[in-house]
């Protein structure tokens, strides 16, 4: 953890989008994204699907511990809503930190129907320039899975740059072990 209290944005613009901090009672439009991409999230996002997916009291749970999670500097997850309808449509997260390189890892995932329109382009974009210039860290990565092209594209188009192969290192939820990519974008190669 971070021992000082700094000043970050809880909302994040793009120009299709408010990416934002959760807040109390976003548990239902949390339950209902992922029950919508419920296939999807299975192989990508199994701990979703396992904890907040079950029911919308325990997608109310989720948020609330994304919240505290958020104010203890453990993980930074935010809700991505579309501005036209309002509705959420995404998911994004910084986690796995590490305050004394400092480092960590992004996850993220939109919901099946907008694949493909650039929306996570710009979201991507502008949550990496938050960890940047914001939480002050040195060193983003992505894993992705070994035939997840698209994330894999999308990393690249954002400015991450492969690091190397990962052989074995996720379980797929029906038990195969797969192996997984690594993406890094360092702070001193980002230009603002």
């Amino acid at each position: 953890m971070r021992h000082e209290l700094f000043d970050i944005d809880t909302a994040l613009i793009t120009q299709r989008c408010v990416v934002r901090r959760f807040r109390e009672h976003d548990g239902k439009a949390v339950y209902k994204l992922l029950d919508n991409n419920r296939d999807y999230l299975l192989d990508h996002f199994p701990y979703l699907m396992a904890e907040p997916g079950q029911s919308r009291k325990d997608s109310e749970i989720f948020v609330r511990e994304c919240i505290a999670e958020w104010l203890l500097q453990k993980r930074y997850a935010m809700g991505i809503w579309h501005n036209e309808t309002t509705e959420l449509v995404g998911f994004i997260q910084v986690f796995n930190i590490d305050w004394g390189v400092p480092a960590g890892e992004l996850a993220y995932f939109i919901d099946r129907e907008l694949i493909r329109q650039g929306i996570m382009t710009e979201v991507l974009a502008r949550t990496v320039r938050f960890c940047f210039l914001q939480l002050e860290l040195d060193k983003l990565i992505i894993k992705t899975l070994a035939d997840n092209y698209a994330s894999q594209r999308l990393a690249r188009r954002v400015g991450f740059s492969r690091e190397g192969d990962l052989r074995g290192e996720y379980r797929l939820p029906g038990g195969a072990l797969v192996d997984l990519m690594r993406f890094g974008f360092s702070r001193e190669t980002y230009g603002e």
